[in-house]
């Protein structure tokens, strides 16, 4: 109920920022026709705002017969969490990453990326999965891949605006002012209900996901490897769609781009002590593997993996690429 809640106000509040936008673009008739754009982008991202992430994130669907290991993970953490077993994509980049998208649980998908596979072992990847999972079971897919479908249509209307008419519409308030200004503070708005909404999720998805996994300081370690990693590999597809960082479980935009300064992930050190702070409370299963002491800030190794069939070919991070045979 406070899922589908939240969901309605947060369209509510992207549909009533498409509507300013409208109206310093075009008066009281561009904010109609923004109202009825925003109406489309509802639909289309409902239904199909998935489909365009994993597309946006050159996403790759993979068989269970290629990664056999990863699947198995997969379907026994979906059993955890009392969810369907999402389908299963490789992000061909050595950045290690991971993020889940989805209308809700029935029609899922969890994508991770090769360089994941390659740098973390398994315990690690699993904690990973396990917080994306958390993600799909909250429906938080949802409510972030429409975000991240209307702030990248917000800024595609602003400058739209700018560049065909904007500035000279009568009926504009401000003149050119408010169509310049609508260029600028149009996505930046769309990008703080991103960060309000990234935010506290992170934290819910880190602590329910420790708790399908049953393994706090496994997701802290991870988290501690892949906040070193990213800031030292670029993340093409992330870079050249922003608007959908804050799908991914830690920023994956490299430290050079403004887009950091309204980062819309928790600070990685936070979340970390908040998951040693659950793990100290948590009762141990002396039958499992205990967790390791808290991860320690040790040069990280580019073969650090878990003995993963790493996919070494696909659609990278270049400007496309051939599907192959796994490594």
């Amino acid at each position: 109920m406070f899922n589908a809640l939240r969901t309605t106000v947060l369209l509510a509040a992207l549909t009533a920022l498409f509507m300013v936008v409208g109206y310093f673009i075009g008066g009281t008739s561009g904010m109609m026709i923004a109202f009825a754009f925003a109406l489309v982008t509802n639909l289309f991202g409902y239904w199909n705002s998935d489909k365009l992430v994993l597309r946006m994130q050159n996403a790759v669907p993979v068989e269970r017969s290629r990664v056999p290991e990863l699947y198995d993970m997969v379907d026994i953490l979906s059993k955890r969490a009392g969810i369907p077993t999402p389908a299963v994509y490789v992000i061909n980049t050595d950045q290690p990453n991971a993020f889940a998208t989805g209308r809700n649980p029935q029609n899922a998908a969890v994508a991770v990326s090769t360089g994941l596979l390659r740098h973390l072992d398994t315990r690690e990847v699993a904690a990973v999965v396990a917080h994306e999972l958390a993600h799909i079971r909250s429906r938080d897919t949802l409510t972030m891949t429409i975000t991240a479908t209307f702030a990248g249509a917000i800024s595609a209307l602003a400058q739209f605006g700018l560049f065909f008419g904007g500035a000279n519409n009568r009926d504009n308030p401000l003149g050119g002012v408010g169509a310049l200004l609508m260029v600028f503070l149009a996505p930046l708005a769309a990008m703080m209900v991103q960060m309000a909404v990234s935010r506290t999720r992170e934290y819910e998805a880190d602590k329910d996901g420790a708790e399908i996994s049953g393994d706090p300081l496994a997701l802290a370690s991870a988290l501690h490897k892949i906040a070193i990693l990213a800031g030292r590999q670029v993340n093409v597809a992330a870079e050249r769609n922003p608007a959908m960082a804050h799908m991914y479980i830690i920023n994956p935009l490299s430290g050079q781009r403004m887009d950091n300064l309204f980062s819309t992930h928790p600070d990685t050190g936070n979340r970390i002590e908040a998951l040693r702070r659950l793990a100290a409370a948590m009762p141990v299963d002396h039958k499992a593997a205990r967790p390791r002491p808290r991860p320690q800030a040790a040069p990280i190794r580019r073969s650090g993996g878990g003995g993963w069939r790493v996919p070494t070919v696909g659609r990278t991070d270049g400007d496309g690429g051939e599907r192959g045979p796994w490594g």
